[in-house]
């Protein structure tokens, strides 16, 4: 059975990092893509980084890219987001999803960043607030 949890949200100000963690369990042994979402009050739903499991590479969406990196433990169970130079607009609640399905090469993730419908297994979130 998939299950993911967050954990490492809290409030920072604007200019300050946070390091986000997912443990995953029964999953994601094999070449799986996982991903981090935030959903920001009024905003839909956004991927903002996903990991290739297999190959580690990893795709950043334009709001994030050179502020937010995305890794994971050598036992592939824990998946990190390290979010630098936090903005307001970063506030929200972070999840992080899986997509079931094998995917031979890290770039064939890259979809993922806008086919939101691909990922199907969800942890419950963690807030982060940054105040401005």
């Amino acid at each position: 059975q998939v299950q993911l949890e967050e954990s490492g949200g809290g409030s920072v100000q604007a200019g300050g990092a946070l390091r986000l963690s997912c443990t995953a369990s029964g999953i994601i042994y094999g070449n799986k893509c996982l991903a981090w979402f935030r959903r920001s009050p009024g905003k839909q739903r956004e991927a903002v980084a996903i990991i290739h499991t297999g190959d580690n590479s990893a795709h950043y969406s334009d709001s994030v890219k050179g502020r937010f990196t995305v890794s994971q433990d050598s036992s592939i169970t824990t998946v990190f987001l390290e979010m630098t130079g936090l903005k307001f607009e970063d506030s929200g609640i972070y999840y992080c999803a899986v997509d079931m399905r094998p995917y031979s090469s890290g770039r064939l993730c890259r979809p993922g960043l806008t086919r939101t419908s691909l990922f199907d297994h969800y942890g419950p979130g963690t807030q982060v607030t940054v105040s401005s």
